[in-house]
């Protein structure tokens, strides 16, 4: 079994374009995402650069199935794990530079990282970066935010390149970026954007980087294998409330629990499945619903198979 399994992914590598970059085959995602669950990905490419990407998605075979993560901080695997390749933005794509025209930032840039570069640059306007958990690439394509400010509101222009490799530069405008939402076609992987910013003092900066550090310590559970906000706020409402409303706060379903610090936070106590996290999730949908009417939905991406259906990786644990 070990033998076939090792044969399948090595062919599917050798289908794939030489590349600078590196693959993996294999690998275990739950090494990849906070959450530490998840089925094995057949295959993960970390691309050198942006054009070392355009020149894999030219040449990717057009029957190879493609998915894209950052650091995984608000994506739930499934337990069936991910066929065909992932793409990891990583190192090569993570530069952040000051131009005339704003700070230019790498799509695999964490957002804690932009933020502090601005503070030691004194650009201000930026701090509430620090209190989002994941890159510049998840944060474009969802539009995170926190602490009253988000993507929409820094950005001036991204870049992108789509299934065919080809380059897109973007306006913030005609990105279509609304609450956790970005227009962008689906097939669009970021690889930079330019962000606004404007001179201001370090004390000031580093104050409200503060402030926001203290507050997100307090009010949630920031040492927990979780991935985030789970559930985006209905309008005119908060989804924790909801929750809180229904007795969900603590709720368990085997090894995953609701926060009891946040109860819009999913946590794993250390023995969940995908399985036990998404489930929950589902029981908190239905608890709100019928209470309320009010359907919640997901903010933390759901990717990947059930068991049975996804990459044949033997004695890959997840």
């Amino acid at each position: 079994m070990m033998a076939a399994s090792i044969a399948r992914n090595d062919s599917l590598v050798d289908r794939l374009p030489t590349v600078r970059g590196r693959y993996r085959a294999c690998v275990a995602v739950s090494e990849l995402v906070w959450f530490r669950v998840g089925g094995p990905a057949e295959v993960v490419f970390r691309p050198a650069d942006r054009d070392d990407l355009a020149h894999f998605l030219r040449h990717k075979p057009s029957d190879v199935p493609l998915t894209v993560i950052g650091v995984g901080s608000n994506l739930l695997v499934r337990d069936g794990g991910i066929s065909g390749v992932v793409v990891r933005l990583g190192r090569g794509l993570s530069e952040i530079t000051l131009k005339d025209d704003g700070l230019h930032v790498g799509a695999g840039a964490l957002d804690a990282n932009v933020a502090m570069t601005a503070l030691q640059l004194g650009l201000g306007g930026l701090e509430f970066l620090s209190g989002i958990p994941g890159t510049v690439g998840g944060g474009l394509r969802m539009n995170a935010g926190a602490y009253g400010a988000e993507f929409a509101d820094v950005l001036i222009r991204a870049e992108a390149v789509d299934a065919k490799g080809a380059a897109h530069s973007v306006s913030a405008k005609d990105l279509g970026l609304t609450y956790r939402h970005c227009a962008a076609p689906d097939d669009w992987i970021f690889t930079s954007a330019v962000l606004r910013a404007a001179p201001a003092e370090a004390e000031t900066i580093a104050a409200r980087m503060r402030e926001i550090r203290e507050k997100r310590e307090s009010t949630q559970p920031v040492r927990a294998r979780t991935g985030g906000s789970t559930f985006k706020n209905p309008p005119g409402n908060s989804a924790w409330k909801l929750i809180d409303g229904v007795g969900g706060r603590g709720l368990a379903r085997g090894g995953a629990r609701v926060s009891q610090q946040h109860c819009n936070f999913l946590i794993n106590e250390g023995g969940a499945t995908a399985a036990d996290i998404e489930g929950l999730g589902d029981d908190l949908i239905e608890r709100v619903r019928g209470a309320t009417g009010i359907t919640l939905q997901w903010e933390i991406q759901r990717i990947g198979a059930v068991p049975g259906s996804g990459p044949d990786c033997a004695g890959v644990s997840s």
